[in-house]
């Protein structure tokens, strides 16, 4: 059975991608026959006029290329001959000599896009399941199917830079406004409004697409405009990948190079450039995150018998701070429930509305919602400093004080608020999940949601299990969390979790530079380069040297190692007015408050050495203590949570590729120059003796 069903009435031939066995529509090699012999059939039936090209799938007209083929390629003239297959098919729905309409409904993303570009017409719906883009990018590899070329010529240079040099995805209304798509209607009127369409082009009419103004014809139309572009984009993409990321430099030349010398030309580049990257190592490390970030979204977070996630329609959110709010707002915004907030007084309950407000009203300002919709989600926000309300409540997060008996005092209140059904979880980044249990009479259904700061923006949430949290509590919270967008990881209820269990050695390492009088440039500039996004100074400066204080003071108590403490995490935090003391900006102060030396010894490759093998050190150990499920698990969230450079593909999957017998050596010689917090990991030292890996061999 075919992938297509094409009917034929009036000289009108509507073409259906169904893609069998499959959720969504994608182009395999088998996908591309068939629509090449059907494409040849209607060039020569003078019983088609015109075309219309739509999906049979619910969520998705067609959502890119095969990624499983993509990643069977092992030489770079397979990899030039895939492109080279796909362009030929793109271009003859350029080249059919009939128009051709897109009626597109769901996701429509890389080749998928590709394709619609290549039809007269692009009709849209503007449901919100109907996403467009070309995300390449994000996966190391350019859009090469055509996309450097037809994008920029429909809609100009600047805007498609925009969409195809961040891979970004935007909603059906924004693509219809930038000029990608020519008509936006209800998904309830798709296929009417496309057959009208298409009669119209039938009968010799055809689209005028819309003047892009004075700064278009200034910046896209001519030579002179573009160059400036060009090197504008050029100078922000090395400022935000550090030259790391070689797929969207290659990109804009494609672009460059097709808008120069003409559409072929430019094809070939992109067919170039695709063979080049698509076998490199930095697309390989970023195609096995995004095939790790996909599976966690099918992984409940328990074995089976795995039970059904109960429904979250109500959520109560404990302590309206700056945390509680971004957590209310953000499961507003993208889970739709109603949120409940308490507080201990009328005014910090108005502060946390607020701030979950404000994170409506960003959206709306930046047109991700409708006015009506923002009017609907702030209705969903509501408080007070009773319990009024969470008798209802589905799932209570506390996000109050990080002090071990101020959360068992809410706890307490809360176990006596809730219905008997309600899974109570805690938003802590350092106390045990299981101390907090301690306060409440069922701890089956208590865990941690350890969100990140700022909650708008951080996509990771570590959900934390004690030995006695139910299954179904997991799934619960495993599955609304997902509903808030959240890659999550579920993380067994051991000191500093994961996130901050391999950070913290990272942290106390950078104490110890500053100690050692090591400038905070060039202790940041080390990790930047290796391409984490900040260094670690700036990382505590953002964090907050409290916050800083009490991860390592967990760590310290519960490893028992004075090593793993930096002394000048405490001489900064106990100096009076020493918290509001920026690191970066106050250097000189900083120095004299930790008594570090007035010149550092250190060599710079050492910098680097010695706060990333600290975290290597740190990861492997805790992997063999079993806080993540699986390596796949713990480089997630070291890629999501603190921002580990994706294209070395996290820290567990680096050690793989630096070699864990080299990275034992590495250790070794570290901790013979600066002491025994280096000292391998029994782990890493097994592994050695075994040969074996944190992954199997490709």
């Amino acid at each position: 059975m075919g992938a297509f069903t094409v009917t034929i009435d009036d000289g009108l031939a509507r073409v259906v991608l169904d893609l069998v066995g499959e959720p969504i529509n994608k182009i395999t090699n088998a996908v591309g026959e068939e629509l090449d012999k059907l494409l040849t059939d209607f060039e020569v039936n003078d019983d088609v006029q015109v075309v219309i090209l739509q999906s049979g799938k619910q969520g998705s007209f067609i959502a890119g290329a095969d990624i499983d083929e993509f990643v069977a390629l092992r030489s770079r003239d397979e990899a030039y001959q895939l492109v080279r297959r796909g362009q030929r098919l793109i271009n003859r729905i350029d080249d059919l000599g009939k128009p051709v309409v897109a009626a597109i409904h769901g996701a429509t993303l890389g080749g998928g896009l590709e394709a619609a570009l290549a039809c007269t017409y692009r009709i849209a719906t503007n449901h919100p399941k109907t996403i467009i883009g070309l995300p390449e990018v994000q996966i190391g590899i350019i859009p090469a199917a055509g996309g450097c070329q037809r994008l920029p010529r429909l809609v100009g240079v600047r805007a498609a830079l925009d969409m195809i040099l961040a891979g970004k995805q935007v909603p059906a209304k924004r693509a219809h406004r930038t000029g990608i798509v020519d008509e936006l209607v209800h998904a309830s009127i798709l296929d009417p409004v496309a057959e009208r369409v298409a009669r119209r082009l039938m009968s010799g009419w055809r689209p005028k697409r819309r003047n892009k103004g004075l700064a278009g014809l200034a910046l896209d139309k001519n030579p002179i405009g573009r160059g400036v572009v060009y090197k504008s984009a050029r100078k922000e993409l090395m400022k935000k990948t550090g030259g790391h990321y070689p797929a969207p430099l290659a990109a804009l030349k494609a672009v460059e190079h097709g808008m120069r010398f003409g559409m072929q030309a430019g094809l070939d580049m992109e067919a170039a450039s695709f063979a080049e990257l698509a076998v490199g190592p930095v697309s390989r490390q970023l195609v096995q995150i995004f095939f790790a970030s996909t599976a966690l979204k099918k992984d409940p977070g328990v074995p089976p018998p795995v039970p059904d996630a109960r429904p979250v329609r109500n959520l109560g959110v404990v302590g309206a701070g700056f945390m509680g709010a971004g957590i209310g707002g953000v499961a507003a915004v993208r889970a739709g429930v109603d949120v409940r907030f308490q507080d201990t007084t009328l005014e910090q309950v108005a502060k946390g509305i607020g701030g979950a407000r404000q994170i409506l009203d960003t959206r709306l300002k930046r047109r991700r919602m409708s006015k009506y919709e923002h009017r609907r989600l702030v209705r969903l926000l509501s408080g007070g400093v009773d319990w009024a309300g969470f008798g209802r409540a589905n799932l209570v997060i506390e996000a109050v004080f990080e002090d071990l008996s101020v959360k068992h005092d809410v706890m307490k209140q809360i176990e006596a608020a809730v219905n008997d059904e309600c899974v109570i979880a805690s938003n802590t980044s350092t106390i045990p999940i299981h101390r907090i249990a301690e306060a409440v009479s069922r701890p089956e259904r208590v865990l941690g949601m350890h969100y990140f700061s700022p909650v708008e923006r951080m996509p990771l949430l570590e959900v934390i299990v004690t030995d006695k949290t139910a299954p179904w509590v997991t799934v619960t919270a495993t599955s609304f969390g997902r509903s808030m967008g959240k890659t999550v990881i579920v993380v067994k209820d051991h000191p500093g979790f994961w996130v901050n269990r391999i950070l913290a050695p990272y942290m106390n390492e950078a104490g110890r530079l500053l100690e050692e009088g090591e400038n905070v440039d060039a202790i940041d500039s080390a990790m930047t380069r290796f391409g984490f996004p900040v260094g670690p100074v700036a990382l505590l400066d953002e964090v907050g040297l409290d916050v800083a204080h009490k991860a390592s003071k967990v760590m310290f108590e519960a490893f028992g190692d004075p090593t793993r403490l930096s002394v000048s995490i405490w001489r900064v935090r106990n100096t009076p007015g020493a918290l509001s003391v920026c690191f970066i900006g106050m250097f000189c102060l900083t120095i004299e408050i930790i008594g570090a030396l007035p010149d550092s010894k250190v060599p710079r490759e050492d910098v680097t050495d010695r706060l990333l093998f600290a975290m290597l050190n740190e990861a492997a150990r805790a992997h063999s203590d079993q806080v993540v499920k699986s390596a796949r698990d713990g480089d997630v969230g070291a890629v999501f949570g603190i921002g580990f450079p994706p294209f070395r593909g996290g820290p567990l999957r680096y050690i793989d590729s630096y070699g864990v017998e080299q990275v034992v050596m590495m250790l070794e010689e570290l901790a013979g120059k600066y002491g025994e917090r280096f000292t391998p990991a029994p782990v890493l030292e097994r592994m050695t003796k075994l040969g074996t890996r944190f992954y199997p061999q490709a």
